[in-house]
């Protein structure tokens, strides 16, 4: 594998823009339906990602804090709710996505924090403080990458924030369908390092195998 990694082709899945709008259709639809909305990468991806986390009872307690990035409608952090953890933050940029989130959370009766915030911007990120046992990302690195502007400052940003806000002894697992287990590996390794691999369905084409998604759990370089 070459020592850079290959930037992503723009869209508009990487503007905040295009979140904004899809998240107000998503509050319209929950006002009027019930409908929480998409669940990222499915269903699947969210219960292995929940699954994880409980297995690592000696590692992570259910009061530990836990911070889902680009949490959406929130509902990966509702289930873990249901599950007992208790010290749960949604952070994302998109002020439709947290009005969405706390809407669903308070009508479930669940105790989850939610706030607003651009994780490319340090005052922000500094602001939510660097206690979190867990750091929890699927699909918003993915997003960033499709930025049509700059993508690679942008990583580089974010790969500083999530090392800024994940504790020494924390864990960082983080889902994408946009990039391959090496290609992450390379793209986080000033800050991290692999810890393991959750795994993911597979399938074979042309005598290769590969994944629909990849998730992964890093841990912090000690400096």
């Amino acid at each position: 594998m070459s020592d850079t990694v290959q930037e992503l082709e723009g869209s508009e899945l990487g503007t905040k823009e295009y979140w904004e709008t899809s998240y107000k259709s998503e509050i319209r639809n929950y006002k009027d339906h019930g409908d929480v909305g998409e669940i990222w990468f499915d269903e699947d991806s969210q219960l292995r990602i929940i699954r994880w986390i409980e297995k690592q009872e000696e590692l992570i307690s259910q009061d530990d804090a836990i911070i889902d990035l680009g949490c959406g409608n929130g509902m990966l952090l509702v289930e873990l709710a249901r599950e007992s953890y208790s010290n749960l933050t949604g952070v994302d940029y998109s002020p439709n996505a947290i009005e969405l989130a706390r809407t669903i959370s308070k009508d479930q009766d669940l105790c989850i924090t939610y706030k607003v915030a651009d994780l490319l911007n340090q005052t922000d990120v500094k602001a939510l403080g660097n206690n979190f046992k867990v750091v929890h990302d699927k699909g918003t690195y993915d997003a960033i990458s499709l930025n049509p502007e700059d993508p690679k400052s942008m990583r580089e940003s974010y790969m500083r924030s999530v090392a800024h806000l994940l504790k020494e002894d924390g864990f960082f697992i983080l889902t994408s369908c946009n990039w391959t287990q090496p290609e992450l590996v390379k793209s986080f390794e000033r800050y991290f390092k692999l810890y393991q691999v959750i795994p993911t369905p597979s399938f074979q084409f042309g005598g290769s195998v590969g994944n629909v998604v990849t998730s992964i759990v890093f841990c912090k370089i000690f400096r």
